[in-house]
């Protein structure tokens, strides 16, 4: 379930980027990436805190 939130999120992200491309809107473009990239690194840490919980981190 956490991860279709991180996946929503980035899909946000760069439906965000794309309508600021469109509309000339740097800072839409701008929320849109950071958007993305706060996803990504949701991902990445709840897939790092998963192994480490079932000790699977070496």
């Amino acid at each position: 379930m956490t991860y279709l939130i991180a996946l929503l999120a980035a899909a946000l992200g760069v439906a965000g980027i794309v309508h600021g491309e469109a509309d000339d809107s740097p800072g839409l473009q701008l929320l849109g990436a950071a958007l993305v990239v706060g996803a990504v690194v949701f991902g990445v840490r709840m897939i790092r805190h998963g192994r480490r919980r079932l000790g699977r981190d070496s």
